[in-house]
């Protein structure tokens, strides 16, 4: 109930208005019984006191009176004469003459039953007291707590010793203080309905703009950031609401830069090519990306840590890391060769680790392919660089060689260091095609005009060699764009190829045609073949199917590793199909335009 900030606004109002009333009350009815008692004694002081020539004329004149034998009714009557100065009535305030030695009653304003009620007072005992010791002192203590108020004064004259005692029963004070009391509490009642009106106005000045401050928190908490509170005043509220409306707009920038910041990494996770997993302190799976999934042939998020890296690094030594200390390996999953890291991302009883793949499969296989390639370039050079020496150093040295001879030995070594030009200018060629520095000029031409070309090249060699070329294309090949010679270069390789692995008396077939927006060309002959086994690396560089054979007729094992790069420089392909029978069909398909060229037929 009191935690609302109105109930606390009026529980303070009203305990403020009751202390103060308290206060302000116990203060007055204090003030007034000490006036009421100063104001007492003070009157009797203006009677009997000697400081006044009067009054202490009027006591020796009590003194002369109560010498005589009806002394006590002589100070009766003179007590009765200063009645107004005493403040005497016969209610409260009443006067009694007393025995000096005894304290008996012997007249007074009331009777002797009312005064034998009344309790031996201190000054009553003190001014018998004081005349027993003949120093007549007047007994005038006051006490604020007594129920009363009284004062007793000795008179001694001649033999005689008498009393004026004045008591008052305080009745006077008890009823203005009763009705000071009642005022009191009438004045708290009015205060405690003014302290409750104004905690309404205070809730309605402070209370208020604090609600709205604590709705619109709610509402920025919830995500809405859209609106602002009005700021009515320019008081601490009104700069606590400003604040807050900047306050506002700042997270919510804040927010849209780090919800787009979220954004962008997601997109990069979930798109990166490397795998990424995040693994809890218990070996769950926190995050996964696909490329994770797609590595490990798996989906990750149905395994935990020891099921995909527990055989390579346990997770507590992982977890036992100090960052930013990493584990590495290799993990070998389906043919793909993955570089493992393993690294802690927090640590305590939360902590957390996340391991990241990378896929080396390719710069492996890229790597061996580099090693390979280096060991077939040096043993396709060193062998004719080794026979060009031994023949070399053959004519060097013989002095009586047939000139016959010495002219077949330059006829090696012409014919090597041929082979050895073929073979560098192939390289050279591989290297402009893989760094994009070949010139390949696009023009539009006849296609059946580079086939005849190719094929009146290469008739004269196979019927040399006694072959049959079968031109089974058509005469409405389409005009495509390309590079000629480049292509001429590939066909004429192919079909080169076809005529040089075809034993004598075989049979080479040239056909094309239109499929789509695509032309086709095959070349089948019936020769050895390729081996099943041999065929996914009959386009690699230096791959012989029979390295032996290959060397005899002279080639480098790079035409169709050139005709290969050739034809996807043109967006087209090559590849062996399916062959009848002994022998082998190389397919080119070349697009017919090449993209982005206008059409202007």
């Amino acid at each position: 109930m009191f935690r609302s900030l109105h109930m606390k606004l009026v529980l303070i109002m009203l305990l403020l208005i009751t202390s103060l009333m308290t206060v302000v009350g116990a203060f007055m009815m204090t003030s007034i019984t000490g006036f009421y008692i100063d104001e007492f004694y003070q009157q009797v002081e203006g009677v009997f006191g000697d400081s006044d020539p009067a009054n202490a004329a009027f006591v020796n004149s009590l003194r002369r009176e109560a010498a005589q034998a009806d002394g006590a009714l002589k100070l009766q009557e003179m007590v009765e004469a200063k009645a107004g100065d005493l403040g005497l009535n016969s209610s409260t305030r009443k006067y009694y003459i007393l025995d000096g030695r005894t304290g008996a009653f012997i007249t007074g304003s009331d009777d002797q039953a009312s005064f034998e009620s009344l309790q031996a007072t201190a000054n009553l005992l003190a001014a018998r007291n004081s005349i027993a010791a003949g120093s007549a002192a007047v007994g005038a203590d006051s006490d604020i707590t007594a129920s009363y108020m009284d004062v007793a004064i000795p008179i001694t004259g001649g033999d005689n010793a008498f009393i004026i005692y004045i008591y008052d029963n305080r009745d006077t004070v008890s009823s203005l203080n009763s009705q000071l009391f009642l005022i009191i509490v009438q004045a708290l009642l009015v205060g405690l309905l003014i302290s409750v009106l104004l905690s309404f106005l205070l809730s309605k000045t402070m209370i208020i703009p604090i609600e709205r401050l604590t709705e619109r928190a709610e509402r920025v908490a919830a995500g809405d950031f859209g609106s602002t509170t009005a700021v009515e005043s320019t008081d601490e509220i009104g700069i606590l609401t400003t604040t807050f409306n900047d306050m506002a707009s700042v997270l919510q920038d804040t927010l849209e830069a780090v919800e787009n910041e979220r954004n962008k990494l997601d997109t990069l996770f979930l798109h990166m090519t490397d795998g990424v997993v995040s693994f809890a302190g218990d070996g769950s799976i926190l995050t996964s990306n696909p490329a994770a999934s797609q590595m490990l042939g798996r989906e990750v998020s149905f395994y935990d840590y020891d099921a995909l890296f527990g055989r390579q690094f346990p997770l507590r030594q992982v977890m036992g890391l100090q960052r930013p200390n990493f584990l590495s390996g290799e993990l070998t999953v389906g043919g793909r060769i993955l570089e493992l890291y393993l690294a802690p991302v927090s640590e305590g009883e939360d902590g957390s680790a996340m391991a990241v793949m990378h896929d080396v499969t390719a710069q492996r296989k890229n790597e061996e392919m580099r090693k390979e390639f280096v060991a077939n370039v040096s043993h396709e050079l060193r062998t004719p660089l080794t026979n060009v020496r031994s023949y070399a150093e053959t004519l060097r040295d013989g002095d009586d060689i047939p000139r016959d001879m010495e002219n077949s030995f330059l006829d090696v070594i012409i014919s090597e260091t041929d082979r050895m030009t073929r073979i560098v200018q192939d390289l050279l060629t591989l290297s402009r095609l893989d760094s994009g520095r070949a010139e390949i000029k696009m023009v539009r031409f006849p296609l059946l005009d580079a086939i005849d070309s190719v094929c009146r090249a290469v008739e004269l060699e196979a019927q040399r060699r006694g072959h049959t070329l079968v031109r089974r294309y058509g005469r409405t090949l389409p005009m495509v764009t390309g590079d000629r010679s480049r292509l001429e270069q590939v066909m004429m390789n192919v079909i080169g190829n076809s005529i040089k692995y075809t034993p004598d008396g075989g049979s080479i077939t040239v056909d094309a045609g239109i499929r789509g927006g695509n032309v086709w060309i095959e070349v089948s002959d019936t020769g050895i073949g390729i081996p099943q086994q041999d065929r996914e690396r009959i386009f690699d560089r230096f791959y012989r199917v029979d390295k032996a054979r290959s060397r005899e007729s002279g080639g480098t094992g790079l035409g169709l590793s050139i005709a290969r790069e050739i034809v996807l420089r043109h967006h087209g392909s090559i590849a062996l199909t399916d062959h009848e029978g002994p022998g082998t069909t190389v397919r080119i398909v070349l697009p017919i335009r090449q993209s982005g060229e206008a059409r202007h037929e």
